[in-house]
């Protein structure tokens, strides 16, 4: 990923003196991460973590950690949510999304937070189907092919999710401070896909309301609006480069590769959708 990054010293987080454009809070409504516009770049403040500038160009980033802040923890935000925000100033397609790699394609999973995108990625990876990324989905254009990038080899899971379905003995990474999710390295038990492959199927996770796994496709438009819904985007507010992710996100969904999947979210039946996706995804785009 063609992004520079600088690390400095620790400082405060005094008050800004300006107001952010954009804000994503945590599941209690608290402040996650504000936005800041500045003259030759933007400023990402995670509250009480650390400040990250981004140039207009989304080619360099520098952070400057909170006191008492890991290096782990500025590693995590480094990669999960500051890269893939420079990456969008760049042109860049990026999603909130896991995939897994299937017959040599790529199969991504898009949902909301807690949805269970992560462990249906482990829940492959786990019986060996590599997991290409946890998040942070980066999808590229390659001699008119749509490609999936890996991303680093791990993933995090909460602790049920864990203990359904590692063995004991999983690779733990260091923790990170800012969630009780634990966070477990590629290897061993957990199959990864360290190149591209091409993007051949994505499903929007449902409610959970259905009794058992099923696949529906969705419209271009319908999935036009779900894929704008989980971009990461860094300034939703510039036109120009709006207009340019929407063409692209057009072009994309053209592709008959876009589909619902709902299951019930109970460890047991995971093996069920597993066989079921498997299935669909070898299937012709016209039969599905």
């Amino acid at each position: 990923m063609s992004v520079e990054f600088r690390l400095d010293a620790t400082r405060e987080q005094e008050p800004l003196g300006q107001t952010m454009f954009h804000e994503w809070t945590s599941p209690d409504g608290s402040p996650w991460l504000s936005f800041y516009r500045q003259d030759t770049n933007y400023l990402l403040r995670f509250a009480g973590l650390a400040d990250f500038e981004v140039s207009t160009d989304g080619r360099d980033v520098r952070c400057w950690p909170a006191p008492n802040v890991s290096d782990e923890t500025i590693r995590h935000l480094h990669l999960n949510q500051v890269t893939p925000l420079a990456l969008s100033r760049q042109g860049r397609l990026v999603f909130h999304a896991s995939a897994v790699a299937i017959d040599e394609c790529a199969i991504a999973f898009a949902g909301t937070s807690g949805r269970g995108k992560s462990t249906l990625a482990a829940s492959f990876a786990t019986n060996a189907t590599p997991f290409l990324t946890d998040d942070g989905l980066l999808v590229e254009s390659t001699d008119g092919q749509w490609r999936i990038v890996p991303s680093h080899p791990s993933i995090r899971l909460w602790d049920d999710s864990q203990e359904a379905l590692l063995a004991a003995g999983a690779t733990m990474a260091p923790p990170v401070q800012f969630t009780t999710k634990s966070r477990f390295l590629a290897g061993g038990e957990i199959a990864f896909c360290d190149e591209s492959r091409p993007f051949e199927r994505m499903y929007f996770l449902g409610e959970g309301q259905s009794s058992a796994p099923a696949i529906e496709r969705m419209s271009p438009t319908a999935s036009l609006i779900e894929l704008v819904k989980h971009s990461f985007m860094l300034d939703i507010d510039e036109r120009e480069m709006l207009a340019a992710h929407f063409e692209e996100l057009a072009d994309l969904v053209k592709r008959p590769i876009f589909f619902k999947l709902d299951y019930p979210r109970s460890y047991e039946v995971l093996a069920e959708v597993r066989k079921a996706v498997t299935k669909h995804c070898r299937q012709p785009t016209e039969e599905t």
